[in-house]
């Protein structure tokens, strides 16, 4: 008999050891790796949920590389943050829903394609990038002269194309458009950008606009006496004119708001969201040199007031 005892105690304490372990959270969040970017986001995420009632005991944070050793996880929602992770979930039997966040829009759709999946109410976005519409809006309050925008193609941003096109031709605008295509040489799309063009605005494209062609394309814009109006606080402290973009605690604060719906039981758009909060960043000597005299706040809260606007 204690024997058989004995047989049943090591029996179920093997099965311990090899049985996954469930863990009961309300939220998972899942980012791409340890960064300040990264870390910025999920405590303002966290925060804001504790600020409205949640515990951080109900928040788990993670890594995409510690997501397959934590077990079985059953929260009412998953918030990935960045590309890899967005992946690892994509990827992942989950029947909870996902809020992949801190990415932009072309990855997101990459996750898409390589996962199978489609965006729904089950695996939606909040975009790292800014809607086209608020682009040229910031063109059209710093550079009220401006008529003739520069474009640069690439395979990732090719797809908005025709978007933004009807949003130029409905605010009067032309667009002087070149394509880069997959291993072509940067400078005679730049150049034919660039000719007659009064501002060149960047779209996130890693084929386009990378580390490596940066400096080559705000050296050959500020030669032409064309402005560069960016995506990243970044391209401003190199060279660019503006930028308008969206800082990892304007994510997070956004991120709180959806899951806080979620967890109240609504469900996810099925249509990727931009972020309704965003920053502008001006290069002061830059606008100088052109004879400008911009105020980012003042241009931000005149674009929130626009878009305010009915």
């Amino acid at each position: 008999m204690l024997a058989r005892l004995r047989l049943l105690l090591l029996t179920f304490w093997l099965g311990c050891l090899t049985a996954p372990t469930v863990q009961a959270v309300t939220v998972v969040i899942v980012s791409s790796e340890r960064s300040p970017a990264y870390a910025q986001a999920a405590d303002t995420l966290v925060r804001e949920l504790e600020r409205t009632g949640w515990s951080r005991h109900d928040m788990l944070q993670l890594t995409a590389a510690e997501l397959a050793g934590a077990g079985v996880l059953t929260p009412k929602l998953f918030v990935a943050l960045g590309a890899q992770a967005a992946n690892a979930l994509a990827l992942a039997p989950l029947t909870t829903p996902v809020l992949c966040a801190l990415l932009p829009r072309s990855s997101f759709e990459r996750v898409l394609r390589s996962s199978g999946r489609k965006a729904s109410s089950q695996f939606s976005a909040l975009y790292l990038d800014q809607p086209l519409s608020r682009q040229l809006g910031l063109i059209q309050l710093a550079l009220p002269e401006a008529r003739r925008i520069g474009v640069l193609w690439g395979p990732e941003s090719k797809t908005q194309a025709p978007t933004l096109r009807a949003l130029a031709q409905a605010r009067g605008l032309s667009l002087l458009e070149a394509d880069v295509g997959q291993g072509e040489l940067l400078f005679p799309g730049l150049k034919a950008a660039l000719e007659g063009a009064d501002v060149l605005l960047a779209l996130a494209d890693p084929q386009v606009f990378n580390s490596s062609s940066i400096q080559n394309v705000l050296l050959t814009s500020f030669r032409a006496g064309v402005p560069l109006v960016a995506f990243s606080p970044a391209y401003v402290r190199a060279g660019a004119l503006l930028a308008l973009h969206v800082t990892p605690e304007q994510i997070g604060q956004q991120a709180a708001l959806i899951a806080g719906g979620v967890l109240q039981g609504k469900t996810l758009s099925a249509t990727p969201l931009y972020s309704q909060d965003f920053s502008v960043d001006v290069n002061e000597h830059v606008a100088r040199s052109l004879g400008l005299r911009l105020d980012a706040a003042a241009l931000r809260t005149l674009l929130r007031q626009r878009e305010a606007a009915p």
